[in-house]
């Protein structure tokens, strides 16, 4: 059997978890880097009977299924993988596995760019490092509102982080109530109140077909001037082209980004350079103990299912 563990950027995934119950009776390669190209994916995937993939680095849909015979198991870490087509594994006869994880380490995340934005923590580090000092004037963030758009397993957990630094938290979504708000201890308000009121928008929404671009150029020209837009969920919530508009214009005063449309962020493009663009390279899941859980649980999933497969040709 042949194992690829595919997008391991910092090289660590075997040493997150004992690999031997599938080393034993599986050779296994890393591959620390990504490919975006269908073809060369399909070429580079085309040996190995077992193909693990970090969340949704790379995307495996129909057409490249069906051009790789020879796999017969996936390894996706987190409990979904919106990339994968599950229809067409099952179709193809591929079986796939998933992992538990760890929400902690991206609420974390949320609150480090929304406190890094506010205070220009980028801007001002880059001064002292180059001889300088103080350059901005930062946001103290007790009285402001917050926005959290999604309520669900991380804006729960985001919104009373708000409330401990003074602001007024405010929620909305699609199927979030009046009365769930209130259980979070948030207020409910409108779509268009949440957009034209809040001094932080943080977005926490599963991407799906009715959040896909949930945010276009009007809801952008509803914020205020002054505000923050903050995305740590999925790049396609927010249309990308309308947010660097925004952006260059100063529509809105920043954005703080884990997630885009296409990842890795193409060289080049204006996220990376915008001086009111606050960008990280989707680390929202990047920490020690997700990674611990994420290759811990792969490991189990494709050892069972080698147990299975030894099973079925004895």
């Amino acid at each position: 059997m042949k194992v690829a563990v595919l997008d391991d950027y910092q090289n660590v995934a075997l040493q997150m978890a004992d690999w031997s119950p599938v080393a034993r009776r599986a050779e296994i390669t890393v591959f620390t880097d990504h490919l975006a190209d269908p073809d060369d994916l399909v070429e580079r995937l085309a040996p190995f009977d077992v193909v693990a993939v970090m969340r949704e680095r790379t995307p495996l849909p129909r057409d490249i299924l069906q051009r790789l015979p020879q796999l017969k198991m996936i390894a996706s870490t987190g409990p979904f993988n919106a990339s994968i087509d599950m229809a067409a594994a099952e179709e193809f006869g591929i079986h796939v596995g998933t992992t538990g994880g760890s929400v902690a380490a991206t609420i974390e995340l949320t609150w480090a760019l929304i406190l890094a934005g506010a205070r220009s923590l980028v801007a001002e580090s880059r001064s002292v490092r180059d001889g300088g000092w103080q350059t901005t004037v930062g946001q103290e963030l007790s009285g402001k509102v917050l926005g959290v758009l999604g309520l669900g397993r991380i804006g729960a957990r985001v919104a009373p982080i708000g409330t401990a630094f003074g602001m007024d938290v405010i929620a909305w979504s699609q199927n979030l109530t009046p009365e769930a708000a209130e259980k979070a201890g948030v207020r409910y308000v409108s779509r268009d109140a949440l957009f034209a009121t809040s001094d932080v928008l943080t977005i926490h929404l599963k991407l799906s077909d009715r959040s896909r671009g949930l945010i276009g150029p009007a809801e952008l020209a509803a914020m205020k001037p002054t505000a923050m837009l903050v995305n740590t969920s999925r790049g396609p919530i927010v249309k990308e082209a309308a947010l660097v508009d925004a952006l260059q214009n100063r529509q809105i005063a920043g954005a703080a980004l884990d997630v885009f449309d296409t990842e890795p962020l193409p060289v080049g493009h204006p996220l990376r350079t915008l001086d009111n663009v606050l960008a990280t390279p989707h680390i929202g899941y990047v920490a020690d103990r997700p990674y611990r859980i994420f290759f811990g649980d792969t490991v189990a999933a494709i050892s069972d299912w080698l147990d299975r497969e030894d099973t079925r040709g004895s």
